[in-house]
């Protein structure tokens, strides 16, 4: 099932032991909070649009077939600055995978 969010959607397509990997719709012109995890790490593959990524200190653009590796607390930001869907595959991995292993530094919904 979806669980919506202010940004667009995300669903879960695996669950095991140490791993997660989800699917997710990022609305145009929607970004995600700027935020660190204190137990996983992340990788995201584009499949559809282009994301606008921000990584500590770096800005990167990622088409269609590329990706990028988020670090155990590493600051991170996903977004898609233009008028098409965005769509990510995310593989996350970590001892610890609950949706609250969120440190927001910013966010645009005030959450």
């Amino acid at each position: 099932s979806k669980d919506y969010r202010p940004w667009g959607w995300f669903e879960s397509l695996a669950i095991m032991p140490g791993y997660q990997v989800k699917r997710l719709h990022v609305y145009p012109g929607a970004a995600l909070s700027l935020q660190s995890h204190k137990y996983r790490s992340e990788h995201w593959v584009v499949v559809f649009g282009t994301a606008s990524v921000v990584r500590d200190d770096e800005m990167l653009t990622l088409e269609t077939n590329e990706s990028v590796y988020i670090n155990l607390g590493q600051k991170h930001r996903l977004a898609n600055e233009t008028d098409v869907p965005l769509i990510v595959i995310e593989v996350q991995t970590g001892n610890y995978l609950g949706e609250d292993d969120i440190i927001r530094y910013q966010d645009f919904y005030e959450r």
